[in-house]
């Protein structure tokens, strides 16, 4: 048996922040996303500060950067951790640690790397405040970012599952013609042979050209029968010869009519697909009735699609 229901169950019951695939480390997307969170952190430092904001936006802006490529990194690296320690809790310590670092290191750039602490304490203060600021809102940003690529990746599998399912279906579908193909053909085939015979032993004339249509037929069925999908323009063929036959057997109360548009005769076509509508509308619609009726099957193009239609006048 296949491992696939299992393994799907598993994916199912993951926590909502199991270990995924990791995303792309940088791209402009996410590079615009950064300068858009440094600006608003850039702003409220400079509230009620002598620091010009281009210094504070710099600040932000490393900050934030570094963040990001430690949330990247820790993504990939190591490939594998200790059990006890998940993914996302070595992505949150990273940009912890990530923050704190770019704190120290956007001032440095920004003061020349004179940091007098003891001289200037409104630096420890701002210090200290882009320090809160960012491990107060950095790592639920991160936990934000987590729970949009769950969710992105569960979007994913549910699409790769649906494109199986719909590969499957397919599969049945050819499954169950090819059976309704071997159920039909032999009820067909024997029936006509029945009847045949029963012309030969009245001395029917009949007979004859009952015969030479069903080998009509079984000249255009017979290399079909292991084939795959044929053409409109086979599949025609096929209903043209067991509606001759049909109309044979019945030469009062059978009347029909098959055409197609020119360009669809070329199209793939599904095998018995139409011949078993013609053959239900000969003996649920025509051979109910006394006075039978007509069948006419269609084939047209129009829109972009192929219509194929099996339209009787009977019961």
């Amino acid at each position: 048996m296949s491992p696939t229901p299992p393994a799907r169950e598993a994916a199912s019951t993951r926590p909502i922040l199991a270990e995924l695939p990791p995303g792309p480390l940088m791209t402009w997307r996410r590079a615009g996303k950064l300068l858009l969170l440094a600006l608003p952190y850039a702003a409220i430092h400079k509230v009620g500060s002598t620091t010009s904001f281009a210094d504070w936006l710099l600040r932000a802006a490393i900050v934030v950067s570094l963040a990001a490529l430690a949330f990247g990194l820790a993504e990939r690296r190591p490939r594998r951790l200790p059990g006890w320690l998940a993914r996302w809790v070595w992505q949150i310590i990273a940009v912890v640690v990530a923050i704190s670092a770019g704190v120290w290191l956007g001032y440095g750039i920004t003061t020349g790397f004179h940091l007098n602490l003891a001289q200037e304490p409104k630096r420890i203060v701002g210090i200290i405040s882009m320090h809160g600021f960012g491990l107060l809102i950095g790592p639920w940003i991160a936990l934000a970012v987590m729970l949009e690529q769950r969710e992105a990746f569960a979007r994913h599998l549910a699409l790769g599952f649906q494109l199986e399912r719909s590969e499957l279906e397919r599969q049945a579908l050819d499954a169950r013609l090819k059976l309704l193909q071997a159920q039909v053909q032999p009820h067909f085939l024997f029936n006509t042979l029945a009847n045949v015979r029963a012309l030969v032993r009245t001395g029917s004339p009949q007979a004859a050209p009952v015969l030479d249509s069903l080998i009509a037929y079984l000249r255009a069925a017979v290399p079909r029968l292991d084939g795959g999908s044929g053409t409109v323009e086979q599949e025609l063929s096929l209903v043209r010869a067991y509606l001759e036959l049909m109309q044979l057997r019945m030469p009062d109360r059978l009347q029909y009519s098959v055409t197609a548009d020119a360009p669809a005769l070329a199209l793939r076509c599904p095998p018995m697909s139409l011949l078993t509508l013609v053959e239900n509308a000969v003996r649920h619609g025509i051979d109910p009735t006394e006075e039978g009726g007509r069948i006419e099957v269609r084939v047209q193009l129009g829109g972009g699609r192929c219509l194929a239609s099996v339209c009787d006048t009977g019961a």
